[in-house]
């Protein structure tokens, strides 16, 4: 079992894929500007493992 399933029916509609990218970036933004770098920084990377495989990798088949 993966922790962010590309294949999953929640995740077919490209919204709900982009949605999952874009929040944890934008709180990551607003941590970073409120001086919480270390939750920035887990935001960020929780965006960016979205991103990998929700967006780059995308469901399959």
């Amino acid at each position: 079992m993966q922790f962010l399933d590309p294949n999953d029916p929640f995740f077919r509609p490209v919204w709900r894929r982009w949605a999952t990218v874009l929040v944890p970036a934008a709180w990551s933004c607003l941590e970073l500007w409120g001086g919480n770098a270390s939750w920035a920084l887990l935001f960020g990377a929780a965006a960016a493992y979205a991103f990998w495989m929700l967006i780059l990798r995308g469901p399959t088949g």
